[in-house]
């Protein structure tokens, strides 16, 4: 694991808020800039990158470092662990006597004494063990057998002693112990031969409880039958998932389930308008984190899910703690950092084969935080949101949706541009992510001159039209601002050619999406 990096000279709380007033947060292309004396460079790897800021150095890490992301300790064991052998132990199943040849000794009252039945059980079957075993016969067996089955017996046939003297009414518990400790050899021989202590009257409840139980199960359809035939579409509507039904990479049999379900979800992650409760954080001060967010999953090469996990995860610590902490409480504006890179953390571990250790995410803060900050920080973000990760999220709609619609990777590509670029609006971070994502799609298609909102997307999807419409001017008036420098990553990630040039696709006027 790569040593922890931190900054050459220490920065204060308030040094580290006024840089990142001024200057923007501060990054690791910016830092590795400074280092005139950086050991030979940092290489650009083979894999293709956007031209984000950070293209011309990348971060170095552990490929295959811990990826608990604990810290790093030295181990002074060194030797391979040593594997004893299993011995296993066949005992044939001769040497134990059978209930058959064993007549049980009635007891002063008449009546059948089980304790006694089964010590002559364990006791038959002791003396055929050590016959069995002529040379050195073992003494842990005979000792264990004492130990666990005569020994359980002499206890419950002082119990049953005393239940005939006070002449108590009532079934008697089997003999044979199931009291915790070293098990016994015996007891698993005994286990099926014990008597039952059912009567008959108990017995014909039982039946009569089972009988009303409908076993039969030909009224209802079977799950071969049901998996054989997809979900029946509309007349005019594309079926997607009929004609993917033998792939098995692409689920076709529950995509419509799943990501309805999700779409159910969403209601358990709502967001509000959090900064009215909040003093000292803006929609600005949300924008420049969300902005250096992005720069963070372009530089460690994370999945898109990642970003818009832990995107998600702030507004909804934002959203929760400031309900149920009191204002004095709440996040401060030094602090807000400190999440955007736990919740990263988080999202990492959740979805990255080989998430980053914690040691990058404390470097990409330029020494700002501790490692114990980060990791109470962590802590706290997973206890707020109740440890449910499982958010749905619009990136994931968003695939769906374009595959169902069959658009071109371009076109996918300029709708994840409208929606990411979106990730910095607070104004459309508390809207649902289903809605974005179709709204992102139809915005892409106008702009596209595809062709507008079809029946297609309109089942799919499950919006129409008019539901959408309000997003998608919102997501159109945020393309239509004027580029700012300070967040400006998302805009020149798009704009390379591995994207198409999507951020540089003409845009169009409000009136083209709503004819």
């Amino acid at each position: 694991m790569a040593p922890t990096r931190l900054a050459s000279k220490p920065l204060s709380v308030n040094e580290n808020l006024n840089g990142i007033l001024t200057n923007g947060i501060t990054t690791r292309s910016k830092q590795l800039a400074s280092l005139k004396t950086h050991k030979d460079g940092l290489k650009i790897p083979n894999k293709r990158k956007a031209d984000s800021p950070l293209k011309d150095v990348t971060a170095k890490r552990a490929a295959f470092g811990d990826i608990t992301n604990a810290i790093n300790k030295s181990s002074a064991a060194h030797d391979k662990d040593k594997v004893m052998p299993v011995k296993k132990v066949t005992v044939e199943a001769k040497i134990f006597p059978t209930l058959k040849n064993i007549k049980p000794q009635p007891t002063v009252n008449g009546k059948v004494s089980k304790s006694k039945t089964f010590q002559r059980v364990a006791t038959t079957a002791i003396e055929s063990m050590q016959k069995h075993f002529v040379k050195d016969p073992p003494k842990s067996i005979a000792t264990r057998a004492q130990n666990g089955i005569l020994k359980n017996i002499e206890k419950k046939d002082k119990a049953i002693g005393k239940e005939n003297q006070n002449q108590s009414q009532g079934s008697v518990k089997s003999a044979r112990s199931d009291v915790s400790g070293e098990p016994s050899l015996y007891v698993t021989a005994l286990e099926n031969i014990s008597p039952s202590d059912i009567t008959k009257e108990e017995c014909k409840n039982i039946s009569e409880q089972l009988n009303k139980v409908n076993l039969d199960d030909t009224v209802n359809k079977s799950l071969d039958e049901e998996t054989e035939t997809p979900h029946k579409v509309p007349a005019g509507v594309a079926d997607f998932d009929l004609e993917n039904w033998s792939d098995q990479f692409q689920v076709s049999t529950y995509a419509m389930d799943i990501f309805n379900y999700l779409k159910s979800r969403e209601r358990l992650f709502p967001i509000d308008d959090y900064l009215e409760r909040m003093n000292g954080i803006t929609s600005w001060m949300r924008a420049l984190l969300v902005d250096w967010m992005v720069e963070v999953q372009e530089s460690f090469e994370l999945n898109h899910e990642t970003l818009y996990l832990a995107v998600k995860l702030v507004d909804l610590f934002l959203t929760r703690s400031s309900k149920t902490k009191p204002q004095t409480e709440h996040l401060t504006k030094e602090e807000l950092q400190l999440l955007g890179a736990s919740s990263l953390f988080i999202a990492s571990k959740f979805d990255e084969r080989i998430p980053p250790l914690v040691d990058d995410f404390l470097y990409i803060c330029d020494g700002a935080y501790t490692l114990s900050q980060l990791l109470k920080m962590e802590m706290e973000i997973l206890r707020v949101i109740d440890f449910d990760l499982g958010v749905p999220l619009s990136y994931r709609f968003l695939r769906r949706y374009a595959r169902c619609a069959r658009v071109s990777m371009p076109t996918l590509t300029l709708a994840r541009f409208v929606l990411e670029q979106g990730l910095l609006e607070y104004g459309l971070a508390r809207l649902a992510d289903s809605a974005l994502a179709a709204a992102a799609l139809y915005l892409a298609l106008r702009m596209k001159s595809l062709g507008g909102w079809t029946p297609t997307l309109h089942y799919y999807t499950g919006y129409e039209l008019k539901d959408i419409l309000p997003i998608a001017l919102a997501q159109n008036a945020a393309l239509h601002k004027k580029p700012k420098s300070a967040i400006s990553t998302v805009r020149n990630k798009y704009s390379h050619t591995i994207f198409f040039e999507v951020a540089k696709v003409p845009l169009i006027d409000d009136s083209v999406l709503s004819s």
